[in-house]
């Protein structure tokens, strides 16, 4: 597929398509929309006019599988902003795993949870206790990361967000539970996401069905909600069908199987959708009402505030700059620079995956004082022995390096544009 451009109102059509129809007749309407459209190459020849960054990746796209989604913003003089989106090679049928992209959403259900809930004395900053009673489940009472080392939903929102921390997302994971996950994000409008298991290794997919029971507890230790162990009866497959990629993998006893490795009962989640949800989330009323989630004002500033944060800025959690430099999860321009970033006016709101050779980022890149901003999503594979799981994947030396000079190919390319309204962006400034 070559690169696409459409207007947002464009995008709801081509989603409806894809919400309605198998993916081929999806796919065949996605390709009548780039045959008309006159800016369909955009991508590809902005990259082409830099050959040393990109001229390997635009070589040999079908086998790194990289897929772009750029978004130009554009503000009237009431600050309204309109998107136009320009794609190189999105395919919803063209498997990548997630990895930590699906933490984004997590985040936003979670709030949104409590907020459905509407319990007095029940919010994010409750003490949430994790029991055991069911294979490969853990039980949690304390969080060592934390303020009191009371485990809340806003702390192990936090350590997602700046860090992208697997145990937290696996206790959010347990207090939405796999039905409710998938459930509520189909009303939104995301009825091919799959979210359907814990980042726990020793989990397996019967397991990872059921949830553990949760208690939140107040001040004095009183229960105010308690949410039983929950068992999903249904059967979650990849909407696109069965999955398997890769020559061989290791298994969980460290043996190389030699055949491909089956993700057909494991995370799905496609570029759009992960790119749409973070729309929804910074700009929700540029959304359809059915897709926003149900979030207070202060709910959109907490999760700004840590999707854009460096964890050196981050008092609890906190984190050494040594361990978890400021460029950690934010691949677009800083995923190779290791030093501290002293600017305080570029911010990048993101989410990020890194798992089985894929490399993704999904992000919002402002400058505050020059007025830029845009949205970019990416993901590149890079696995040239084709074994998965073995730990040997060209993240430094192929998937770091594009990522990094995509989001600074398009920042540049933003600083040069010319716009009517500069945007008022003081909903993103957050210091």
């Amino acid at each position: 597929m070559k690169t696409t451009c459409y207007i947002t109102s464009l995008i709801f059509i081509a989603s409806s398509f894809f919400f309605s129809f198998p993916s081929s007749v999806f796919c065949q309407q996605v390709k009548q929309l780039e045959t008309k459209n006159p800016d369909a190459d955009f991508i590809e020849s902005l990259l082409k006019s830099h050959p040393k960054e990109f001229q390997n990746i635009l070589s040999n796209s079908k086998k790194y599988e990289v897929q772009i989604i750029y978004t130009q913003i554009n503000r009237d003089k009431n600050n309204v902003p309109s998107f136009k989106q320009y794609t190189y090679h999105l395919d919803p049928t063209n498997y990548f795993y997630p990895a930590s992209l699906v933490k984004l959403p997590c985040s936003a259900m979670a709030l949104e949870k409590l907020n459905h809930l509407n319990i007095p004395a029940l919010d994010k900053h409750t003490c949430m206790q994790t029991d055991s009673a069911y294979m490969c489940q853990r039980k949690i009472t304390k969080d060592t990361t934390a303020l009191n080392k009371v485990p809340t939903v806003a702390n192990y929102i936090k350590r997602m967000l700046l860090v992208s921390d697997n145990d937290a997302y696996s206790r959010i994971y347990e207090f939405l539970g796999q039905q409710y996950i998938n459930e509520e994000l189909n009303k939104k409008g995301y009825p091919n996401i799959r979210i359907t298991h814990r980042f726990d290794a020793d989990c397996d997919t019967k397991q990872n069905k059921c949830t553990n029971q949760i208690t939140f507890l107040d001040a004095g230790g009183k229960s105010v909600y308690n949410q039983p162990m929950v068992i999903n009866t249904n059967e979650l497959k990849n909407p696109i069908g069965v999955v398997k990629k890769g020559k061989g993998y290791i298994d969980g006893k460290g043996r190389l199987v030699r055949e491909p490795k089956d993700y057909t009962f494991m995370n799905y989640m496609s570029l759009q959708d992960i790119n749409d949800i973070l729309k929804s989330i910074l700009f929700p009323g540029s959304i359809e009402k059915e897709k926003r989630f149900d979030l207070t004002k202060e709910d959109y500033t907490f999760l700004y505030k840590y999707m854009s944060m460096y964890p050196r800025e981050s008092d609890y959690p906190g984190y050494n700059i040594k361990e978890f430099e400021d460029s950690y999860k934010k691949y677009f321009m800083y995923a190779n620079f290791h030093k501290k970033i002293e600017t305080d006016s570029v911010r990048i709101f993101n989410v990020v995956g890194q798992s089985y050779g894929n490399l993704a980022d999904c992000a919002y890149i402002v400058n505050l004082d020059r007025k830029i901003e845009f949205m970019l999503s990416a993901v590149i594979y890079v696995n040239e022995d084709g074994i998965l799981n073995d730990g040997k994947y060209e993240y430094k030396t192929i998937g770091f390096p594009f990522l990094d000079a995509l989001g600074k190919v398009f920042y540049d390319y933003e600083l040069k544009r010319k716009k009517n309204y500069l945007p008022n962006l003081s909903n993103f400034k957050l210091r």
